[in-house]
């Protein structure tokens, strides 16, 4: 979001908030004020130094200081700047960018109104500290929503990581509509790509040698009589319809080729004339891990990420 965009609420408020309680210094020569009320006093030096648009702002022409000898007084409050952050998005981005403890960054309701506003602000410091966090495990917990974050801002290495974690989920499932739909054209389009790309690959894999070729009429390689592949064939539609739903490719092979039925079916069949075994179980089963385990695992890297002109007024427009 542009600076000029917010100038609107660069203004000062008549009735007097209450204090942040970690931001309450007489020193500070700024005050912010959050929109549910809460003050926020703080160094204009500080914000200059790690928000490129308040060192904007105040580059610009600034409306002159009131100096009346009656408003010099301990309890004077120079005029509140009015932001559009809640007072707990306005707190955790000032203790970043005042070096003070940060709060608890555990889930993404409270990192993604952070990132908005370091962004908005353009604060890198913040965005930094945050970035730092999303490789544990509270927020490694939501890969997908992770995807997103990471996507939103360009940050290749996280983006790759969070792809690789979606390959747990469907990303078909109701429940994640919300979260895709808050993804850009290119980030979509490369993780579903992903998920596809392994599902295709393996099953095209699984049609090659060593595999048995069940399209057409075999021999029984023991006496000779025809056999018909068609457990093998059905396992196969259960291996792809599992890639499918879990594209990661765990639960193939265990407990998938250890308990489905189909599987089952497939390692008990025999030649009806000699009553041979038609399937190493136990080579099938290693071929087929290293199948999954040879597919690509993370989306290619992203597109630059596009990043607009930020413009600043002074506070007396």
């Amino acid at each position: 979001m542009q600076a000029a965009e917010n100038s609107d609420s660069l203004t000062t408020s008549s009735p007097r908030s209450e204090f942040h309680h970690l931001f309450s210094s007489p020193d500070g020569d700024i005050v912010l004020g959050s929109k549910d009320g809460v003050l926020f006093r703080v160094h204009s030096y500080t914000l200059k130094t790690t928000s490129g648009w308040f060192r904007a702002m105040y580059s610009l022409p600034q409306r002159p200081l009131d100096v009346r000898p009656e408003l010099k007084c301990a309890d004077a409050t120079p005029d509140i700047v009015y932001v559009d952050e809640d007072s707990q998005t306005l707190e955790g981005l000032l203790r970043m960018a005042c070096g003070l403890s940060i709060p608890k960054l555990d889930s993404y309701d409270i990192i993604e109104p952070i990132l908005h506003a370091a962004e908005k602000y353009d604060m890198p410091g913040p965005m930094s500290i945050v970035r730092a966090l999303l490789s544990t495990p509270p927020l490694m917990s939501d890969p997908l929503r992770l995807y997103a974050v990471t996507c939103r801002y360009g940050w290749q290495d996280e983006a790759m990581m969070a792809s690789r974690a979606t390959l747990t989920l469907n990303l078909h499932s109701p429940e994640h509509r919300n979260t895709l739909q808050k993804l850009g054209t290119d980030a979509l389009l490369s993780l579903f790509a992903l998920h596809r790309v392994r599902r295709e690959t393996l099953r095209k894999r699984l049609d090659d040698p060593p595999f048995v070729n069940d399209t057409g009429d075999t021999s029984c390689s023991n006496c000779g009589s025809l056999v018909d592949y068609h457990t093998w064939r059905e396992l196969k539609y259960v291996i792809i319809m599992e890639m499918d739903a879990r594209p990661l490719g765990d639960t193939v092979c265990n407990p998938g080729l250890l308990e489905w039925p189909a599987a089952r079916a497939c390692w008990n069949a025999k030649c009806i004339s000699c009553d041979r075994v038609l399937y190493d179980k136990t080579l099938t089963m290693r071929v087929i891990k290293e199948c999954i385990d040879q597919l690509p695992t993370t989306i290619d890297p992203l597109p630059p990420m596009y990043t607009p002109t930020i413009l600043a007024r002074t506070i007396s427009e």
